[in-house]
């Protein structure tokens, strides 16, 4: 082993432990299924903010968003700007009142049991349906966290593929284990803060390499002109509405992630969200510029500074990290992309054994479940969610924007179209929430398998646009709600 690896081994070596530090802190201050599966609602605006953010961007932010810039340029200006609309209106809409209608709907703390709680359904169906639908789409989404691991243990010790999937899913299921979600809050405050530091840092020391700012623009010029403009694609054609639609509609999909949401039931209290949503909004804006920056600068040192093209455009951070910097500060550079990973996979996998612990297990087996049984099943359920994605991870032809997509579109449009008429809309009922859900879904499954003329539109758009029908149809052919579940949205109005 020569010096620059150990270094580098080192560095990760310090960074995992400090993350199973933080981990068996948590662990030590659970001993409910609330501190497990929600942290006791007990986290302040900057966790809560940036554990939103991190597990949200996921290895995503390292690997897909710079290898979608180094291969289309100011394209993917797009599909940022859609995700940073999202983000902002996600947390301004949705944020403040899911979380007290989660405390009012006795003290709902997972999705599945939030509708089935907001909607007073007794046969628990709506419960143990959404619950289904997580855990498919997660299956997906935590899939490809491990695949961005892989890439990681790939480049940077030159593991074979599946031998470096298997240490990347061993490095975040370890501290999720244990932790619950005080654990991955925790830890995604300081992996938040890493990876948007290392996504300013380098780009910005790429390009004093080439000259600067206004070089790396000549430079991106003389390569292909048509990177460096939003109307038109890497090859000249102009973006079709449907290509500009799909990219910003990832906007969309933030309404219906769990993950994500269960951030927003998490605070502390209703006057740290808009203090939530600043922090939140500006650490988006950044990483995602810096993300950009990353592969627009990454096509310029590849062409000027190494032979010929790289195979796997997402691995353009990595190799800029390599080549420029010092071992030691590649060390905790590339440690940014395991914390990216990290900070969502380990959120995935708790929000999917919550599904299996508190709306499969409990509703469908054992109702008078202790709490120590049901966080036992927790992570029981961890363990064998992560072995079922790492069998999905070892195709080395995944990529993670691919995987990340469908999975993104199919929680959107499962989701976000009930969730939000379901915080709004005191008239919704059960029967159009439960269709809603099931339409939503089954778009995005149905979608994915079809192209050509509309059907290229990112199946995210459909998938809502279907499952608003549906639940607007569904509810007003119906009965309306009982009048106890109508007093319980006014009661959650009363205390926003």
């Amino acid at each position: 082993m020569n010096d620059n690896n150990l270094a580098i081994y080192g560095t990760f070596a310090v960074y995992l432990v400090l993350m199973l530090a933080i981990g068996y802190y948590a662990y030590l201050r659970t001993a409910s299924s609330s501190d497990y599966f929600l942290g006791g609602r007990s986290l302040g605006p900057w966790p809560a903010a940036l554990s939103a953010g991190a597990s949200d961007m996921s290895g995503w932010l390292l690997l897909g968003l710079p290898g979608y810039a180094y291969g289309s340029g100011l394209e993917s200006l797009w599909l940022a700007g859609g995700l940073l609309l999202g983000t902002w209106g996600n947390w301004l809409i949705t944020a403040k009142r899911l979380r007290t209608y989660s405390i009012v709907a006795n003290d709902s703390l997972t999705l599945p049991e939030f509708f089935a709680n907001r909607f007073r359904d007794n046969s628990r169906a709506l419960q143990v349906i959404s619950a289904f639908f997580i855990l498919l789409f997660f299956l997906f989404y935590t899939s490809s966290g491990l695949v961005a691991g892989g890439k990681l243990f790939e480049t940077v010790f030159g593991l074979d593929y599946s031998t470096a999937v298997i240490v990347g899913t061993i490095c975040v299921v370890s501290y999720t284990l244990f932790g619950g979600f005080l654990a991955v809050s925790w830890t995604d405050l300081v992996q938040g803060l890493l990876m948007a530091a290392a996504l300013l840092i380098v780009p910005i020391m790429v390009m004093q390499v080439d000259g600067g700012w206004s070089a790396m623009f000549d430079s991106l010029e003389q390569i292909n002109p048509e990177l460096l403009t939003i109307t038109r694609d890497n090859a000249g054609e102009s973006l079709s509405l449907i290509a500009i639609v799909s990219l910003m509609a990832w906007g969309l999909g933030y309404f219906g992630q769990p993950h994500i949401l269960a951030r927003f039931k998490a605070a502390r209290s209703n006057e740290d969200i808009p203090t939530a949503r600043r922090i939140a909004v500006t650490w988006s804006g950044i990483s995602m510029a810096g993300a950009v920056l990353v592969g627009l600068a990454g096509l310029v040192y590849v062409n000027g500074h190494m032979a010929g093209d790289i195979a796997d455009g997402e691995k353009i951070f990595m190799v800029l990290v390599n080549a420029v910097f010092h071992p030691v500060i590649a060390g905790i550079l590339l440690a940014a992309i395991l914390a990216a990973i990290m900070s969502t996979a380990d959120s995935q996998l708790l929000v999917s054994s919550s599904a299996l612990a508190e709306d499969f297990y409990k509703q469908l087996f054992r109702r008078d479940a202790s709490q120590k049984e049901i966080v036992m099943v927790g992570r029981i359920a961890v363990l064998a969610l992560s072995f079922v994605a790492l069998l999905l991870a070892f195709n080395p032809d995944s990529t993670v924007l691919g995987l990340v997509s469908y999975a993104w579109a199919g929680f959107g449009a499962a989701f976000g179209p009930a969730l939000l008429l379901s915080l709004y809309w005191p008239r919704m009922n059960r029967n159009g929430a439960l269709a809603g859900i099931v339409v939503g879904a089954l778009t995005v499954v149905v979608w994915k398998q079809l192209s050509g003329g509309l059907f290229d539109v990112y199946e995210i758009v459909p998938g809502i646009i279907f499952a608003t029908v549906a639940i607007v149809v569904v509810t007003l052919s119906t009965n309306e709600p009982e009048a106890a579940v109508i007093e319980q949205h006014n009661e959650m109005l009363r205390k926003l």
